[in-house]
């Protein structure tokens, strides 16, 4: 039986982080947006109280592109979904699974927020980061990790919000995992970063030495398809077997413009370096037109979805569109890449693979990237997007006491090379060890003293009116 719990208190703070360089994806360009972090406390059956955190950065643009908000607007849009998750769950006075908290209250989430004029993907945002810090709390209260808790179920996930499967998958799937050691980075290649020479693709100071590369798209065929060009010309003087996904972050505005772009891949010599190593596609078109669009034989180059992963059934649907992945990020739900990853387990047969994949919204060093890390190791994600060490100096404003806190804790996943306390990456990968701790991947908490609290968000309604 899982372990029964009552939530004492939820508290989000905030911390401003600068990026070394500008990222861009999509129509979006980010310099800088603020990172939040929860604290919760929580009271455990039989076994008394505890304390648990998360963070995750309030990324503009990417949960609600709609074109009339400004980036700062769908900051405040996260903000308002925090807001309402924290109330949903702290209504919750009994004691209760953290899984039954999650059931309990991501419909009520939803609704609460559509009213708002706030989407179900930025709906989501606050009971993702809400779960991970409550996750947190109870594994420290049973002191134990969270590769050996989950493995265990400590949380009560089941099946009750993804009625294709069965509460024996999803126990079965738990039981047999085995988180990995290690989990290659894909190093992340944004619209404005360089190409060529210095500080470039092909630049071991800049890509870490990576294997695996995230190309992103803007929408256009002619210009993506000269682009990518330009940068399997550079990866081919790595020397080493490399492979590529690419990311449009909904650009393509439909089939027949995502059908230029796989032509050329098709008849363009100058696109075999990528074509030859291409992995998948990720989220080609934009979430509405993403429903509405069968891939038909599209389907052969590999899709899928991220920003159209907004509920517990995306994935079923996006697998009759003719996808065959989708993303795991913490900051969409812990839960629902469990479950994800239960349903590609349980489809893939000798014909067909279905897959989970690791794509990183900025996690930045310290609590995000370690649990969002844990997570992907855990349901078998072999290599993960990891642009966070890329678009931020190291720790960026984090105190020098908290970095240093995390680089004694977590001796395997940070270095200070002389230019401060960066991700240590091994080969072209992170080593995963020193997250087999008691609590969510994490020996130490933030100084909640040096973090400022959430700022007020302003309703959407009051900006649409």
């Amino acid at each position: 039986m899982a372990p029964r719990l009552k939530l004492r208190d939820i508290a989000f703070f905030e911390r401003p982080v600068q990026f070394a360089r500008p990222f861009r994806f999509g129509a979006i360009t980010i310099n800088a947006t603020p990172q939040l972090f929860v604290r919760v406390e929580i009271e455990v059956e039989g076994r008394g109280s505890a304390v648990g955190a998360s963070a995750e950065l309030l990324v503009p643009k990417w949960f609600d592109k709609r074109p009339e908000l400004s980036p700062a607007q769908t900051v405040d849009g996260l903000r308002r979904s925090l807001e309402i998750a924290r109330g949903l769950y702290l209504a919750r006075t009994g004691y209760l699974t953290a899984f039954d908290l999650h059931a309990l209250s991501i419909g009520a989430q939803v609704a609460t927020c559509a009213n708002k004029n706030i989407p179900a993907l930025a709906a989501a945002y606050g009971p993702a980061e809400i779960d991970k810090a409550i996750l947190d709390a109870l594994l420290r209260a049973a002191d134990t990790s969270f590769f050996d808790g989950i493995a265990g179920n400590i949380a009560g996930i089941d099946a009750r919000l993804s009625p294709d499967l069965k509460d024996a998958d999803v126990a079965t799937f738990l039981a047999g995992r085995k988180p990995l050691p290690r989990v290659a980075i894909r190093h992340t290649v944004g619209l404005d970063d360089t190409v060529e020479g210095e500080g470039g693709v092909a630049d071991a100071r800049e890509n870490a030495d990576a294997n695996y590369f995230k190309l992103k798209l803007s929408g256009d065929p002619a210009s993506d398809a000269a682009r990518l060009a330009r940068i399997g010309k550079e990866l081919d003087t790595l020397g080493r077997a490399y492979k590529v996904t690419l990311d449009a972050n909904e650009q393509y505005a439909d089939l027949a413009a995502l059908g230029a772009l796989m032509d050329r891949f098709d008849r363009d010599p100058a696109l075999r370096p990528i074509a030859s190593r291409l992995l998948y596609v990720e989220q080609p078109m934009p979430r509405d037109i993403t429903r509405q669009s069968p891939l038909g034989s599209l389907a052969a180059y590999g899709f899928t979805i991220d920003e159209a992963d907004d509920s517990y059934d995306a994935f079923p649907a996006a697998r009759a569109l003719g996808y065959r992945g989708i993303s795991s990020k913490s900051c969409k739900g812990l839960y629902k890449s469990i479950l994800n990853a239960t349903r590609a387990a349980k489809w893939t047969t000798g014909a067909e693979t279905f897959f989970v994949t690791g794509e990183d919204l900025t996690c930045q060093a310290g609590l995000a990237v370690q649990q969002d890390l844990a997570l992907g190791a855990f349901i078998g994600v072999t290599h993960a997007e990891r642009n966070g060490h890329h678009y931020v100096d190291g720790f960026g404003e984090t105190p020098a006491a908290d970095a240093a806190a995390f680089a004694a804790a977590h001796p395997d996943l940070y270095a200070d090379a002389g230019q401060g306390i960066r991700l240590a990456i091994h080969d072209g990968g992170l080593l995963t060890g020193s997250l087999n701790v008691a609590g969510f991947a994490t020996s130490v908490h933030p100084d909640w003293s040096a973090l400022r609290p959430l700022e007020q968000p302003t309703s959407l309604q009051e900006y649409l009116a």
